[in-house]
């Protein structure tokens, strides 16, 4: 049985220009204890998609379609106060900007016993102490000394340790972590995607890693749905993607990571053109404007469909 089941998602957002998809007919699923990577380029719908299964996406956006089944409950059903016991509790997300998600005027160690006092029957001085273990648990040194500082008083590394440190707070069985590395340097990038997977994996609980990197989920996630422009174009499983990736978005992605003994002159390959705008999509295949083998039938919107057991693909040259 799968803990998370999303069928036919779509988001949108009522601009002037007219109704813009973010998100269009998505559908993921993912098993407890299990990975998936959510890949893409800036814009293509990740970040939204992270946030619709939250119930969270901001004005004017507004979920149109599909269901998403967590637990066995379809969380599209349920009141904001139902909505409130699940964020945090039992799905809880890894924002990609601590310094904003951060409130700057309260301690960290109030936020984090915050999340606790909120879903748990537990004393402020009880939520603090646990505060202090959850900053060890994450990797922060002298975390009785930290727990009572402001974020704007750490690293950005060590602000993103103790969104980590809430995320984790309940021991929910779901964590959304949205680019959870952005605007950190490569060696903290590195301790901080090493820290998820290891909390990932002790405390078994399934996570959905959004990222722009390939090689970055490479080894990190179990399963793999690659986006573009609002739609899933392919999902499999992590090894048969990296091994036969089918779609041309995919291979542009991953021809576009560095190789280890690669020259300094020798120059990444690119996908050529940009993503279109959501609002200007154009006819047919989304990448369709983008990709070197495409045929006259691109012209029409293929389905994602199964062509091989586990792995999916929306191109008509793969089928």
């Amino acid at each position: 049985m799968h803990l998370l089941e999303i069928a036919g998602l779509s988001t949108s957002f009522t601009t002037r220009s007219g109704v813009i998809r973010a998100v269009d007919n998505v559908s993921l699923s993912l098993r407890a204890g299990r990975v998936l990577g959510l890949v893409g380029e800036s814009g293509c719908g990740k970040t939204i998609t992270a946030l619709s299964i939250l119930n969270l996406v901001p004005p004017p956006g507004r979920i149109t379609a599909g269901t998403i089944l967590f637990e066995g409950r379809d969380l599209l059903t349920l009141s904001e106060a139902e909505m409130r016991k699940v964020r945090g509790a039992r799905i809880s997300m890894v924002f990609q900007e601590p310094m904003t998600a951060l409130n700057p005027v309260f301690t960290v160690g109030n936020q984090i016993s915050e999340v606790l006092t909120t879903h748990q029957n537990i004393t402020d001085r009880e939520a603090l102490d646990r505060s202090v273990e959850l900053l060890q648990s994450v990797g922060i040194p002298s975390p009785e000394k930290r727990v009572h500082e402001y974020p704007h008083q750490l690293s950005g590394g060590m602000r993103q340790r103790v969104m980590i440190a809430m995320a984790i707070a309940c021991r929910p069985s779901l964590v959304l972590a949205d680019e959870p590395t952005t605007a950190l340097d490569v060696t903290i990038q590195a301790h901080i995607l090493e820290l998820l997977t290891r909390i990932q994996a002790e405390m078994g609980m399934a996570m959905v890693l959004v990222t722009h990197d390939l090689g970055l989920i490479a080894e990190r996630a179990h399963e793999v749905a690659v986006m573009y422009a609002g739609r899933i174009v392919e999902k499999a499983d992590t090894a048969a993607l990296f091994a036969e990736p089918l779609h041309p978005y995919t291979r542009g992605l991953m021809a576009s990571i560095p190789r280890p003994g690669e020259g300094r002159r020798s120059r990444l390959r690119t996908i050529t053109g940009s993503v279109p705008r959501l609002s200007d999509l154009p006819q047919g295949c989304t990448f369709s404007p983008r990709c070197d083998i495409r045929i006259a039938q691109c012209e029409t919107e293929p389905d994602l469909v199964e062509v091989k057991p586990g792995h999916l693909v929306r191109c008509w040259k793969a089928t």
